[in-house]
């Protein structure tokens, strides 16, 4: 039987993105430095990071519906994404954990590739 899509692939792009929106985050918030409180003081980093940084924010959040769904994340692990695309940094706080913990692994790919021989799914 064939997947829509594949698992492996599905992890790497959503680390892809996560970085990248961590990377967005930096902009926006050094952007925001100028404008408020730097010298000279300016929006052209709000004008540039913020528009890109919403872009990246919402290919996060539909990064993690489909990894979510390829690696069979539970509830909890929903949860934490969804926050890690929230706070500053949170998405790469979050991969850091996932990996930790083995929810973002080859192994967890094969489980929820279907391959015998492999831990169950996570249930929470």
């Amino acid at each position: 039987m064939t997947r829509a899509f594949d698992v492996r692939n599905a992890a790497a792009w959503f680390r892809l993105i996560a970085f990248a929106e961590a990377v967005s985050w930096i902009g926006l918030l050094i952007g925001m430095y100028f404008k408020y409180l730097g010298t000279p003081r300016t929006e052209v980093g709000v004008k540039i990071f913020g528009p890109v940084h919403g872009g990246v924010f919402i290919a996060f959040l539909v990064a993690a519906v489909f990894t979510g769904m390829a690696l069979r994340w539970g509830v909890s692990t929903w949860l934490l994404a969804l926050l890690g695309s929230i706070v500053p940094l949170g998405s790469v706080i979050f991969l850091i954990w996932a990996d930790r913990t083995g929810r973002m692994g080859p192994q967890r790919a094969a489980v929820a590739a279907g391959q015998p021989g492999r831990t169950a799914p996570e249930t929470t």
